[in-house]
């Protein structure tokens, strides 16, 4: 028995989708089993992957949003042929774990990246540590963001952060709007770094720090680190995975 089920967010379009993807499926048989087909944005499918961190299934994400980053284009006619061949990839998040001005710890993971943004009128002053080794000694700005490989060319890219290829090993730490020091550029590190980041001035400047779209408001010190026990094993066409589109990104960006 092949083991797979569909869901789907609420709009129209992916619920129409859904219909389809059931109709096809009932007709044609599947040569992978113990898979998600996961239909609506990217949005969703980081939802969905979060809520199955546990999970050894793997994801097969179909696009009813806008750009879908991390989805598959839904085609009707290649429905199974698409599924049947398509290519496995794993990636591995980011464990954010926030000291707040309460002395509480919370933890959460981000498939894309750990922003940390100030939380009033008054720019975040900051200083951010890999380990025992000093990166940036004082750091005034709208914040940093940690961001991984896979999420390297979603906020990371609009703050005009470096595109990590997906085979890296890497991950970019961006400043969000610097001003002193003004033209510090960031800092790509490996991605078993052991990144620290300090508020310098909580009482003044409060910030707080998202995983993804979580957020935890008045974080004194938040430390971030790839979290290797979990893995999220995504499906992707042939013609269109995810290191691909990553790729089409660094040419983009290098001829804009």
């Amino acid at each position: 028995m092949k083991r797979f089920n569909i869901i789907s967010d609420k709009n129209p379009k992916s619920l129409k989708i859904k219909a389809l993807f059931q109709k096809k499926i009932k007709k044609n048989a599947l040569k992978k089993s113990n898979f998600t087909i996961v239909i609506g944005g990217d949005g969703f499918m980081l939802q969905t992957l979060k809520k199955n961190k546990d999970s050894k299934k793997s994801f097969y994400g179909v696009n009813s949003g806008n750009y879908g980053f991390l989805m598959n284009k839904f085609s009707f006619k290649n429905i199974i042929q698409n599924l049947n061949k398509s290519k496995l990839i794993s990636i591995s998040p980011l464990e954010m774990y926030v000291r707040n001005n309460k002395n509480q710890i919370k933890k959460h993971i981000a498939i894309n990246e750990v922003s940390i943004l100030r939380q009033s009128r008054q720019a975040a002053s900051l200083s951010i540590n890999n380990g025992s080794k000093k990166i940036i000694k004082k750091l005034v700005s709208d914040g940093v963001l940690v961001s991984t490989p896979a999420g390297s060319t979603a906020y990371n890219l609009s703050v005009h952060g470096p595109i990590l290829s997906l085979n890296s090993k890497k991950l970019s730490i961006s400043p969000i709007s610097p001003f002193r020091p003004r033209r510090w550029k960031g800092k790509i590190v490996g991605d078993k770094s052991k990144i620290i980041i300090k508020n310098l001035n909580p009482k003044k400047r409060p910030i707080s720090a998202v995983a993804d779209n979580v957020e935890v408001r008045n974080a004194k010190n938040v430390t971030v680190k790839t979290n290797k026990k979990i893995k999220f094993n995504l499906l992707y066409d042939k013609n269109s995975s995810l290191q691909k589109k990553i790729k089409i990104e660094q040419l983009r960006k290098e001829t804009s």
